[in-house]
């Protein structure tokens, strides 16, 4: 059985064994690098059942994660980039893609961590890497949020002509692409950069029936209203009709109490 078919049956077996399992164990990988070992051992000692049952709440989809406080998985991370900052960008690539596999949260948060400090090694190229990882990888929100917000807005601002790839994950039947699609331009829109895209991209999942993708596109249109207020007031306006009332809420969020009455007034 190859190594991916192992880790799906362990993950299985121990989905249903849940109710007794106090610590999740540590996926088993053959030739495990021994960073990824060390790191998925420091997780297990600090998984706290009750964290781990709050968390859920947060989601409506099923999170595997081992239950730690946010600061103490960052604090890891950080801990091990020291130990792995030295090695070949495409080694780093493959560890992230290890500690994504388990599909365990905050092992992704590692990679959430460690993307964004390859900012100066990134190549043209690695939009495939992205793509591939979130089509892969990526289950609910917040893991989708972590890497793109950083890893992916980085990449972005340094290769816009790739806002074109953006564009056509709007069209994916994966809800997480759409949704990434939009929170990739969040920090920048936020700084007010890619203003015209940002709406582009707003066109282009305005009647999404998703929530968590309608959430994506209103947080970036929010985002963008801190340095152009009038013009995403602009676009709510003329949109408004159509646009889901859950993405309108994020959009106008920021706005004057005045502008926030006008948006919301139901005048059709």
């Amino acid at each position: 059985m190859p190594p991916s078919s192992m880790l799906r049956a362990r993950i299985e077996r121990q989905r249903d064994t849940n109710a007794v399992l106090l610590i999740p164990l540590p996926p088993v990988h053959l030739h495990m690098d021994t960073v990824v070992e060390a790191i998925r051992q420091e997780f297990a000692a600090h998984a706290d059942p009750e964290i781990r049952e709050k968390g859920q709440r947060f989601f409506k989809e099923e999170v595997r994660c081992y239950g730690m406080k946010t600061a103490t998985g960052i604090a890891i991370a950080k801990k091990y980039w020291k130990e792995v900052k030295a090695r070949e960008k495409q080694e780093i690539f493959s560890l992230c893609e290890e500690l994504y596999s388990s599909g365990m949260m905050e092992e992704a948060f590692v990679v959430s961590e460690w993307a964004p400090r390859l900012a100066g090694r990134y190549e043209s190229g690695d939009i495939a890497v992205f793509r591939h990882w979130i089509e892969t990888y990526i289950t609910n929100w917040a893991t989708c949020d972590g890497l793109c917000n950083h890893a992916v807005g980085d990449f972005i601002v340094r290769y816009p002509e790739h806002i074109e790839e953006l564009k056509r994950w709007t069209q994916s039947e994966n809800r997480w692409m759409r949704r990434a699609a939009a929170v990739s331009l969040v920090v920048p829109a936020r700084r007010g950069e890619f203003l015209s895209d940002a709406l582009g991209i707003a066109d282009l999942l305005l009647t999404d029936t998703d929530d968590l993708v309608q959430k994506g596109y209103g947080w970036l249109l929010k985002e963008a209203s801190r340095k152009h207020t009038d013009e995403v007031f602009s676009y709510v306006m003329a949109n408004k009709r159509v646009m889901p009332r859950t993405a309108l809420r994020y959009a106008i969020e920021l706005m004057p109490k005045n502008l926030k009455a006008e948006a919301m007034k139901k005048d059709w």
